[in-house]
């Protein structure tokens, strides 16, 4: 048992420090980008006035809006442009997300269609950058796969650390001096006693979250641990990244009628309040000319909580029900490969899960630094020893002109 501790220290030592720097890069970057969804709707959305004009004004209907938005653009000399999908947040005040593909979002007050103005491109320009140097190092397109392997190895190899480093952690004794060391903060200590206390008590309470934060970013790295996902289920992995088939209920899409006018936007909320009470964010995905249905995103979580969200179908001309898929909806192993993607980021358990995602990544990071400093005194009290041996072992060399030096 000895030697197999001291062979799993040596490797927990050796990984560690041969992934430091992408772990340090990728705690630094998961720090930054612990709000990124609640800091990038600020930047978006300060100072923008979408209140109603009157206590009684109704939202538009999409087709009006746009229509508004159309005529707005081509008053300014603009080309109308064709958006992809419109976000309505169940705040009376809140603007109309105007989607135009991922690149672009214009926002409009949803009771007048006058456009109030775009997301931040600042902001969003600085997330991506993060985002970048988190998932494949700020590597441009040519070099994103060596980026991402490089990322998922370090992930995997600190996953080990992770686990390995439990085990290094228990007490061979259990004193109460013993757990008092790697359980809690100490003063008073020597530097390589403080770095040995602060390694121990980040990890310990750190443990259970980098299991799944990194785990979860085993998972996102590669498909094979996708695919054990899956076949812990008893489940087959599907073979693509859509959806599965929906599994609601009605009778399928029917036959356009072009007689008749298109559902209003009050029959796709009372759709939506009907499906999924309390719901915070609609989105309306925009249907081509010879679409029959309209596909709603439904949202009553933070945008990062899937066991939050629902997909509704409905007829483009009735407003009928065509499907209802909610996330119970899905197979066991969907539900579970969706979760640890948001899980990673902590984003599933809302705004406590971002913030314990937060500080445990910056408690990588520490664990990152004081894991080095100790491998550093190691390797210099190891490099002590051995030249302390080389001088004792070294015959003595007599040099009679310097002793003639010397005074009797």
């Amino acid at each position: 048992m000895k030697r197999f501790r001291t062979v799993l220290f040596w490797c927990h030592l050796v990984v560690g420090v041969g992934v430091a720097a992408i772990v340090l890069v990728m705690s630094v970057t998961g720090v930054l980008l612990t709000y990124e969804r609640q800091m990038i709707e600020w930047a978006d959305t300060r100072g923008l006035d979408a209140a109603p004009p009157t206590p009684e004004a109704v939202r538009l209907d999409a087709v009006d809006l746009l229509q508004r938005i159309a005529e707005a653009d081509q008053r300014q000399g603009l080309d109308p442009a064709s958006p992809s999908a419109l976000t309505w947040r169940a705040a009376p005040d809140a603007p109309v997300a105007v989607a135009y593909g991922r690149d672009r979002t214009r926002f409009a007050n949803a009771y007048t269609g006058a456009v109030l103005g775009e997301s931040d491109g600042g902001t969003r320009a600085f997330f991506d950058a993060v985002t970048g140097w988190h998932r494949w190092l700020g590597a441009g397109d040519d070099g994103r796969r060596v980026g991402r392997a490089i990322t998922g190895a370090c992930n995997l190899g600190f996953l080990f650390l992770v686990v390995s480093g439990v085990y290094l952690w228990w007490p061979r004794n259990w004193t109460r001096k013993a757990l008092r060391n790697v359980t809690w903060f100490r003063r008073g200590l020597s530097p390589k006693a403080r770095d040995f206390n602060w390694h121990n008590v980040v990890g310990l309470w750190s443990v259970l979250p980098l299991v799944v934060i990194v785990g979860s970013g085993v998972v996102i790295s590669y498909p094979w641990a996708s695919d054990l996902v899956y076949a812990v289920v008893g489940e087959d992995a599907p073979p693509g990244r859509g959806r599965p088939a929906s599994s609601g209920s009605g009778t399928g899409p029917e036959v356009p009628d072009s007689t008749q006018a298109e559902a209003t936007l009050a029959v796709l909320l009372a759709q939506a309040d009907a499906r999924l009470p309390g719901w915070r964010r609609l989105t309306l995905q925009v249907p081509a000319d010879a679409d029959s249905t309209v596909t709603l995103d439904l949202d009553r979580g933070t945008g990062g909580q899937p066991q939050h969200q629902a997909e509704l179908v409905v007829n483009r001309r009735t407003g009928a029900e065509v499907a209802w898929e909610p996330f119970e909806a899905e197979t066991a192993g969907r539900r579970a490969r969706v979760i640890l993607r948001f899980a990673h980021t902590g984003e599933v358990l809302g705004i406590v899960g971002q913030t314990v995602a937060g500080l445990v990544s910056l408690g990588s990071a520490l664990l990152v630094w004081t894991g080095l400093a100790l491998s550093w005194r190691r390797f210099r009290a190891w490099r002590r020893r051995r030249v302390g041996a080389l001088l004792a072992g070294a015959p003595r060399v007599e040099r009679p002109h310097l002793q003639a030096m010397v005074p009797v």
